[in-house]
C-alpha cells in the first residue's frame, strides 16, 4: 500500500510542478495577443511565476519545519489551485500577473516539499528510486501540458490551458488528505507515539517496524549535533555548498528553460508558421524529456552521477551549436527539421544528465548538518537562475539574434561542462557518511580528486 501511494503522491506534486512549466508555453503564442504584450512583457508574465517560485520554495521550507510536511504541501497546493483559477479568468494584464505569482508560489513548495516528503516518508531501500520517479513525474507534466496546449491551440483557448493546471493542485489536495505526516517530522517534534502509528500506517500491520524505529531515533540523535549557522564557511560544507549552488545555476543558464517556455516561439520562428504545428512540434520535445529521464534513471546507479552529467553536458553544448548554425542557414521546411532535431537531442542531453542528476546530487552532497539548508539555498537559486533566463531570452533574441543566444548557451555549457569536471565527485555506491567524509579530504587534498577506489574505502 505505502509504495503505491508514495508513488501516486510523487507524481501528483510533480505532476503540478510539470504541468504549469509547461503550459505557458502553449499560452504564450496567445496571451501576447489577448493582451497586446510586448517582449518585456512576454517575459515578465512568464517571469513572474519563477520569481514567486523562489520565494515559496524559501517560504516552505521554514512553515514545514515548524508545522508539518503535510499540511504545508496542502498550503502549497491550494494556493496553486487558486493561482490556476485567477490565471484562467483574468481580465486584465494585472490579474494576470496575480494568478501566475501566486502559482509560481505554489510550484516553488512543491519542488522542494515533494521531494522531502518523500525522503522522510520512504523506506531507505526505495527512497532513490521514488527521488528519481518525482523527476520523472515533472517531465510527464510537462509533456501532458504540451499535448492540453496543442488540444486548444486551434481555438486559441489559452484560459482552459492556464486553468487546468488546476486539476492536478486538486488531486494533490485529496492525495495528500489519505497519507499521514512524515514519521521524522512527528518524531523530531516529540510526538514518538504518532511517529509509530504513522510508520505501522504506512508499512502494514505484519511489518516489523522496530528496526526502522531504532534508525529513526539514531538519526535524529545525530541532528542534535549539528553546525552552527557560522560554521556553514567550513570546509566540509562550503565544497558541497560550492557544487550545489554552481550546478543550480548552471542548469538553468545554459538555456533549458527556453526550450521549455519559449519552445513553440522558437519553431515558429525556424519555419513551423501555424500554432498547432509549432505546438506539437514541443509535444515531441516533450515526449524526448520523458523517455530519456526513464534512461537516465535506468543508468544513474550503474554508470554514476558523474559520467552521466559530463556525457550530458557534452551532448548539449554540441547541441546548441548545432541549433546555432542552423539558424545562421535562414528560413525553410530544411531549418524547421533541422530546428526539431537539435532541440531533441539538446534535451534528451539534459534529461540523461543535468536535469536530474543534479536533484539527486544536491540530496547526497550536503552534510547532514546542513543538508536542509544547502538544499533550500540550491533549490533557491535555481528558481533565480530560472527567472533569469526567463526573463531575458526574448529580450537577447532582439539583442544578439538567435544564433548568438544559442551560441552563448552552448559557451556557458561547455563552461559547466568544465566546473563539473573539476569539482564534482562520483556518488554512486557511496554512504552519505562517505560522502560527507569525501569533502574532508578533498579540502585537507585542496580540491584535487579522489579516485573511486580511494572513496569506496571511506564506506
Amino acid at each position: 500500500m505505502h509504495v503505491v501511494m508514495i508513488a501516486a503522491t510523487a507524481a501528483l506534486g510533480g505532476l503540478l510542478f510539470g504541468y504549469d512549466t509547461g503550459v505557458i508555453s502553449g499560452a504564450l503564442l496567445f496571451l501576447r495577443e489577448a493582451f497586446h504584450l510586448s517582449s518585456l512583457m512576454l517575459g515578465v508574465v512568464t517571469s513572474i511565476a519563477l520569481a514567486g517560485a523562489a520565494g515559496g520554495a524559501a517560504i516552505a521550507g521554514r512553515l514545514a519545519d515548524r508545522f508539518g510536511r503535510r499540511p504545508t504541501l496542502l498550503a502549497t497546493a491550494g494556493v496553486f489551485v487558486v493561482g490556476a483559477i485567477v490565471s484562467a479568468l483574468a481580465a486584465s494584464l494585472m490579474q494576470l500577473l496575480a494568478g501566475r505569482l501566486l502559482v509560481g508560489l505554489g510550484i516553488g513548495g512543491a519542488s522542494m516539499l515533494t521531494p522531502l516528503y518523500l525522503a522522510e516518508i520512504a523506506p531507505a531501500r526505495e527512497r532513490g528510486a521514488l527521488v528519481s520517479f518525482n523527476q520523472l513525474a515533472v517531465t510527464l507534466g510537462i509533456l501532458v501540458s504540451y499535448l492540453i496546449g496543442y488540444g486548444f491551440a486551434a481555438s486559441g483557448a489559452w484560459r482552459w490551458m492556464l486553468g487546468l493546471g488546476a486539476v492536478p493542485g486538486v488531486i494533490l489536495i485529496a492525495g495528500m488528505l489519505i497519507l499521514p505526516e512524515t514519521p521524522r517530522w512527528l518524531a523530531g517534534h516529540g510526538h514518538a507515539d504518532r511517529a509509530r502509528a504513522a510508520l505501522r500506517r504506512l508499512r502494514g500491520r505484519s511489518a516489523d517496524i522496530e528496526a526502522e524505529v531504532k534508525q529513526l531515533r539514531a538519526d535524529l540523535r545525530s541532528d542534535v549535533q549539528t553546525l552552527p549557522q557560522s560554521r556553514l564557511g567550513h570546509a566540509a560544507a562550503r565544497l558541497p555548498l560550492i557544487v550545489g549552488i554552481g550546478l543550480a545555476v548552471f542548469q538553468q543558464v545554459t538555456g533549458i528553460n527556453t526550450v521549455i517556455y519559449f519552445a513553440p516561439v522558437i519553431f515558429q520562428a525556424s519555419g513551423l508558421s501555424s500554432a498547432s504545428a509549432a505546438i506539437l512540434a514541443t509535444a515531441g520535445i516533450g515526449v524526448v524529456n520523458v523517455v530519456m529521464t526513464l534512461v537516465a534513471i535506468w543508468l544513474v546507479d550503474r554508470l554514476g552521477r558523474r559520467a552521466l552529467l559530463l556525457t550530458g553536458l557534452a551532448g548539449m553544448g554540441l547541441s546548441l551549436c548545432l541549433l546555432a548554425l542552423g539558424f545562421l542557414l535562414g528560413s525553410g521546411s530544411v531549418l524547421g527539421w533541422l530546428t526539431a532535431a537539435s532541440l531533441a537531442a539538446y534535451v534528451g542531453f539534459f534529461a540523461i544528465g543535468l536535469g536530474p542528476v543534479f536533484w539527486l546530487l544536491i540530496s547526497e552532497i550536503f552534510p547532514l548538518a546542513i543538508r536542509a539548508r544547502g538544499m533550500s539555498a540550491a533549490t533557491i537559486a535555481n528558481w533565480l537562475a530560472n527567472l533569469v533566463v526567463a526573463l531575458t531570452f526574448l529580450d537577447l533574441v532582439d539583442l544578439l539574434g538567435r544564433p548568438g543566444v544559442f551560441f552563448l548557451y552552448a559557451a556557458l555549457t561547455f563552461g559547466a561542462l568544465l566546473f563539473a569536471r573539476a569539482l564534482v565527485p562520483e556518488t554512486k555506491g557511496l554512504s552519505l557518511e562517505a560522502v560527507e567524509a569525501l569533502w574532508l579530504e578533498r579540502a585537507s587534498q585542496k580540491g584535487r580528486p579522489l579516485g573511486p577506489a580511494k572513496l569506496l574505502e571511506q564506506r
